[in-house]
């Protein structure tokens, strides 16, 4: 089914006719002779601080406002940003910035405003998440653990316009690496003005992107307008992006959009069935993301148990739930942490690397699960916790997970819904005994999901800490040649299943409305996804 998908194109597919249902979507959301669109957000983002954002939304508004040193085309290619050229070996890269690059205040962008916002990450009291992606450069990872001063990082200002950087170990992706939000800058004049608050507000913040925002009203609406001091303003066709609504209802957003109020929004099942009957004209995009079941291997948690993990591996059907749970198109059963479309050796890594597929056994179960019995002595498991999000869909997927192990194992499960920025600090804090959550490519390269449950990621909500998972990973974080890389990556890919870190749910296919006046969307699996920076309204 998934055969023609290629992974760094614009995948835009008609599935379904076309029969007037644009006739009644209103220009409102889509202003030609402003061109203007209006947009519905599914969470407000927790904040803009580039260094310490890790969620979705936050990364798809920075994508917009915000640019690092290279950045993505439409099929997902490295291609300049800030840096107009650079150079990469195995000991170091060299970036050479563009002299028209500019803050919308109007000051040029320079190399020690690179410099400062990796510093700024790195800095332990800062507390990124996502502190661990700038361990290729030499010391960052003793700077990171307080072992090392902040000005140790081995990244040289020679001048404003160029930025040396000495790498810790040969790395064949930093200019993969460098595109991605945690390496955007920040000025350091600014930053230190503004303090904690940094991030907090559009006041708060200085764009050198292609929009700059005007305005945030929070848990309601914020705005993008042009950014004139953008450096490639001319090819810039939107004047304002209005992101005037937020909201998780599906229902609600498809309603917003037959009225014309924005000009996309994603279906789930039920919309689904609606914009089919409406007859409209839905697209689909495969997202390169994985949802799973995460575990909590904190110590005390009824789930550090293998026994148990395995009884539940072997109950849940990633068939069933995609065709039954999720019923819409374009997903695909959970096999891997890896998806299908990542490359490995010469192929599709899950083609050179078979993911193992852990049968559907429910006497096999029931053993694991005698055995988790004994082992914690216990007569019936304890009800575990789970923690979902506050969607319909995401109540709906958790309903199906606490009947199947009640039906096929007797566990009684709680679902604890939040809001996404609740969740997102019980995941932090550990509060769950399952959480269901999901991964998205955050540059083209397996190491952004190799990475994601070793022992330092703080993304690694869990806390999974196993020493042979961590070797493996350095491995693929530092050696050049690319079966050495993969073989330790498929290595990594058995410790998952046998030891049953996660369960697989599905790969994400989304489907979709968009506006027919609204032109040049770019949707990938790598940068802000939609990508609206090189679009325009067309009469």
């Amino acid at each position: 089914m998934r055969r023609l998908f290629f992974p760094f194109l614009t995948v835009l597919c008609l599935i379904a006719p076309v029969s007037g249902g644009f006739a009644q979507i209103s220009a409102s959301s889509a202003d030609f002779d402003t061109q203007t669109i209006t947009l519905a957000l599914t969470q407000e983002p927790p904040q803009l601080n580039s260094m310490k954002a890790t969620d979705q939304v936050s990364a798809l508004i920075l994508g917009h406002v915000m640019e690092g040193l290279l950045s993505y085309d439409r099929r997902g290619k490295i291609i300049p940003g800030v840096a107009e050229k650079w150079e990469i070996n195995s000991t170091g890269a060299t970036f050479w910035l563009r002299k028209d690059a500019r803050w919308s205040d109007g000051k040029p962008v320079t190399a020690d405003d690179f410099l400062f916002a990796w510093q700024t990450a790195l800095k332990p009291e800062t507390a990124s998440e996502y502190s661990f992606i700038l361990y290729s450069i030499e010391n960052a990872e003793d700077i990171n653990k307080g072992k090392k001063p902040t000005d140790s990082l081995a990244v040289t200002v020679v001048d404003d316009h160029t930025l040396t950087v000495e790498f810790e170990t040969p790395i064949g992706y930093f200019d993969k690496l460098v595109a991605f939000t945690t390496f955007f800058p920040a000025r350091r004049d600014f930053f230190e003005a503004r303090g904690d608050s940094y991030g907090a507000d559009a006041k708060d913040l200085l764009f050198n992107g292609p929009f700059r925002m005007t305005d945030w009203v929070h848990s309601a609406s914020l705005k993008m307008v042009k950014n004139e001091h953008y450096w490639d303003r001319d090819n810039i066709h939107l004047n304002a992006i209005n992101a005037d609504y937020i909201t998780e209802d599906s229902r609600a957003r498809l309603n917003l959009y037959i009225d014309g109020k924005i000009v996309h929004t994603r279906l789930d099942g039920e919309t689904y069935k609606d914009a089919l009957t409406q007859r409209q004209r839905i697209r689909s995009f495969t997202t390169g993301s994985v949802f799973y079941l995460e575990y909590n291997f904190r110590k005390g948690r009824i789930t550090t148990n293998r026994n148990l993990r395995k009884a539940i591996q072997h109950v849940f059907d990633p068939e069933e739930f995609v065709n039954k749970v999720l019923a819409t198109p374009g997903n695909l059963p959970g096999r891997s942490l890896f998806p299908v479309w990542l490359g490995g050796v010469e192929d599709k890594f899950r083609r050179e690397y078979k993911a193992a597929e852990p049968k559907i056994d429910l006497a096999l179960a029931r053993d694991y699960l005698e055995k988790a019995k004994v082992e914690l002595g216990v007569e019936k498991i304890p009800p575990l916790v789970l923690l979902v999000g506050n969607s319909p869909t995401s109540a709906k997927q958790a309903e199906y997970l606490q009947g199947v192990f009640k039906e096929k194992l007797d566990i009684d499960v709680k679902i604890d819904i939040q809001t996404f920025k609740q969740r997102l600090a019980k995941m932090t804090s550990g509060d769950f005994d399952m959480v269901a959550a999901g991964w998205g490519p955050d540059f083209d390269d397996i190491m952004t999901f190799g990475d994601l449950f070793a022992s330092w990621n703080l993304n690694n909500r869990g806390r999974y800490n196993n020493p042979d998972y961590d070797r493996l990973v350095r491995i693929g974080m530092t050696r050049a040649d690319p079966k050495t890389r993969m073989d330790a990556m498929g290595e990594l890919q058995r410790i998952l299943t046998e030891d049953a870190v996660i369960i697989p749910q599905y790969e994400q296919g989304v489907i979709y409305l968009m506006h027919p006046k609204v032109k040049g969307v770019v949707r990938r699996v790598v940068g802000a996804d939609p990508d609206f920076r090189r679009a325009r309204i067309v009469k």
